[in-house]
């Protein structure tokens, strides 16, 4: 870690008070840019073609279902999730229409309804992410022990300050870590599950909202959800499908398909620094020096769904989806003029990033473990 803070200090300006004040001034400025060039206005249009998408995507797959090409009808049903829940993170951004109820339920409908997903767990997850971004302790997108490490800080029992849980660190954490590298794509691949399991764990586990504003939304919540699984589960999976191998094969597909949306999300933070810098580094700083931008043209944005422009979203997180391209160049202007390092590789860099960090960690790990297993022969210590 302290190779990684030294890295952090030489590659990013100084922590002083007046350098940092300086970026903050500099990024108030930027920010009334973005409002002055009416970047915060959003362009419903976009979302005329997206819906435009949407629905064709869910027309092909009622189509290819009602014609027996179950598999087929489930790679579609895995590319409509995909896609819709980039509107998803849009609405719980409040970037659509920045209207509270309005976004809500557009992300309810989606998340819940149509995905079998808690809006409610992802933004109380998301919204720690975006405050304090790549920290072991307290941001949840990168606690994910046994199965990944992404910095040493992992290598001891850490407690997330998020779950109010221990991540002990144990033997099977030690055989995870090791083949991370190997096991990022396949587990990417049913990552969906997962978040079945944290969806559920919240809604029932968590405090309910107190204020009257929002005491309509956890209800409503929980009716989405039963829908979802009455609509997929029981409709489609069990009284649709012919029998269970095609059952199986059905889900995992579909929830497979969605495997880009979880590496798009991991792609964005998990090779940068995870050091903390401390009270003294400015926001702007530290949400550029711990996220990366992906490189892709215009006409792959749908791919991408704005996740490509992370550490412009980091910046700005209501501006809406289909502005931040405009955005990016402000923001590289910005990095330019104050000194702070953009990071941006090409989606495929990117990944070699993610990779080349896991391997790293991986190996680090292993060497951990030779010393320990080295000392405990010999009787060393290690103190001296």
């Amino acid at each position: 870690m302290q190779g990684e803070v030294d890295d952090s200090l030489r590659d990013y300006p100084s922590l002083d008070e007046t350098t940092q004040r300086a970026i903050s001034s500099a990024y108030r400025e930027l920010h009334q840019e973005v409002k002055d060039n009416g970047l915060y206005r959003c362009r419903y249009f976009e979302y005329v073609k997206e819906l435009t998408r949407y629905l064709s995507i869910f027309a092909l797959f009622c189509t290819a279902l009602h014609c027996g090409w179950y598999l087929t009808s489930a790679a579609f049903l895995g590319l409509f999730w995909h896609q819709i829940m980039f509107t998803a993170h849009d609405a719980g951004h409040r970037g659509i229409t920045h209207n509270f109820v309005a976004d809500n339920l557009i992300g309810l409908f989606i998340a819940d309804f149509c995905c079998g997903l808690s809006i409610g767990w992802w933004k109380s997850s998301h919204n720690v992410h975006h405050i304090i971004t790549n920290h072991p302790e307290h941001d949840p997108d990168i606690q994910n022990v046994p199965l990944f490490a992404t910095c040493p800080s992992f290598f001891k029992s850490l407690r997330s300050t998020y779950y109010d849980f221990t991540f002990v660190w144990d033997k099977v954490a030690d055989f995870a870590v090791a083949y991370q590298y190997y096991t990022y794509y396949p587990i990417m691949a049913v990552a969906r599950f997962n978040l079945y399991a944290l969806s559920m764990h919240y809604l029932f586990t968590s405090p309910r909202p107190k204020s009257r504003i929002t005491s309509w939304v956890r209800p409503t919540e929980i009716a989405f959800i039963v829908c979802y699984w009455l609509w997929f589960g029981y409709g489609i999976v069990w009284l649709t499908l012919p029998d269970w191998p095609t059952r199986i094969l059905f889900v995992l597909l579909s929830h497979m398909i969605t495997m880009p949306l979880h590496i798009q999300i991991t792609l964005s933070h998990w090779a940068m620094p995870t050091a903390d810098l401390g009270d003294a580094e400015s926001f702007p700083q530290r949400q550029l020096r711990t996220t990366m931008d992906v490189d892709c043209p215009e006409w792959l944005d749908f791919i991408h769904g704005g996740l490509q422009f992370q550490a412009v979203h980091h910046l700005f997180p209501q501006v809406p989806r289909h502005n931040l391209r405009k955005v990016q160049s402000l923001v590289q202007n910005f990095c330019k003029e104050t000194g702070v390092k953009y990071t941006i590789y090409g989606f495929k860099d990117g990944n070699k990033q993610v990779l080349g960090r896991l391997a790293e960690v991986a190996d680090q790990m292993n060497m951990m473990l030779q010393c320990q297993k080295y000392m405990a022969e010999t009787r060393i210590s290690g103190l001296h």
